[in-house]
């Protein structure tokens, strides 16, 4: 094909008297009808407290077999993120240290503040985001007794699905804990001079 053709083919292809026909997740509006505004955020997912939120290969479990820990040693050794402190100062620490979002990811640092107490938080480490609702954590002395736990279930229990508020499963009774924990965020390991904290 002539430079010139290829040229026309893609002006041509570029060229459109109309908008493209994006549809929006959770919209009505079919592709050729005319859309007027776009939503500004995608309705939230359903919220599930009935269901069993693990299977037989993701059951959480608490480890018996290690030493014990606080969470913030343990959500450093296994995230790699080099924060020192108490849990309730690694939000403010990670502003000026790692990415930091309201969004989870594997390999990210949860952080929690204290139920009805600001001077307390707690951290854990994001093993898998299973939905849009439902995290699997490990993490450490959440029943204060130093206690491991692996592949525990975290839902966003928030209006807007937006991660501000969390439910943790409990263990031992095999339920969602009753209390809603207020969420600061996510630290990611990435530093925000370029260097990852991932080591693994």
């Amino acid at each position: 094909m002539a430079a010139g053709g290829a040229f026309a083919l893609a002006a041509a292809a570029c060229a459109s008297s109309g908008r493209a026909p994006i549809v929006y997740a959770g919209s009505a509006v079919s592709p050729g009808a005319p859309s007027g505004e776009a939503p500004s955020r995608l309705a939230p997912a359903p919220l599930d407290l009935t269901s069993i939120p693990f299977d037989a290969a993701t059951t959480p479990v608490i480890i018996a077999d290690r030493a014990h820990l606080e969470c913030v040693p343990y959500a450093r050794e296994v995230s790699g993120i080099a924060i020192w402190g108490d849990a309730v100062t690694w939000w403010a620490q990670a502003a000026r240290l790692y990415v930091r979002s309201s969004r989870p990811a594997p390999g990210s640092v949860l952080v929690l503040r204290g139920y009805n107490d600001l001077t307390r938080g707690h951290v854990s480490y994001v093993r898998e985001v299973v939905s849009p609702r439902l995290l699997r954590i490990d993490h450490a002395n959440w029943m204060r007794g130093g206690e491991i736990s692996l592949n525990v279930p975290v839902i966003d229990v928030s209006q807007a699905n937006d991660w501000s508020q969390v439910r943790v499963w409990h263990i031992p009774g095999g339920y969602w804990g009753g209390r809603a924990y207020q969420v600061e965020g996510f630290i990611h390991p990435y530093r925000l001079d370029g260097a990852s904290s991932v080591s693994r």
